[in-house]
């Protein structure tokens, strides 16, 4: 059993709880600056939310409707412990019940492997985005 839940939520719900995580993870971990990383939200998207045996939130994903998958976000203390694979699945699911062909997204390079496991394959060159190497990366169903 896990000790943490995976959770469909819509941002106006759960905008502080997504905000949270987001923000410690991108905004102090990695510097993005603050403006970059609140312009990626949107009502339309379906959000996942993982939180743990308390309710907390640990970890964010977003899937577009388009099939990008919007940048996964888990706390350091919940990394390596199967949060982001259940966010991916969850949200891979969903784009093939919603009839997408494909998911996309821009990965750190340093997280490509974890990406690759999930089936995703890397498709095109390095770009840097807020000072960190990224690859865009595709799964087709």
């Amino acid at each position: 059993m896990n000790s943490y839940q995976i959770h469909i939520v819509q941002w106006p719900d759960a905008a502080s709880s997504l905000r949270a995580v987001r923000e410690t993870v991108f905004i102090h971990e990695q510097h993005v600056p603050e403006e970059l990383e609140w312009d990626t939200f949107d009502a339309v998207s379906m959000h996942v939310l993982a939180t743990d045996p308390a309710g907390e939130p640990i970890g964010t994903a977003r899937l577009l409707p388009d099939g990008r998958i919007g940048r996964m976000a888990v706390l350091k203390p919940w990394r390596n412990r199967g949060v982001g694979s259940a966010m991916l699945r969850h949200l891979v699911d969903e784009a093939r019940n919603r009839g997408l062909t494909e998911v996309t997204l821009s990965a750190q390079v340093s997280a490509s492997a974890f990406y690759e496991k999930h089936g995703l394959q890397i498709n095109g060159d390095t770009f840097i985005e807020a000072g960190i190497p990224h690859v865009k990366m595709s799964r087709r169903f």
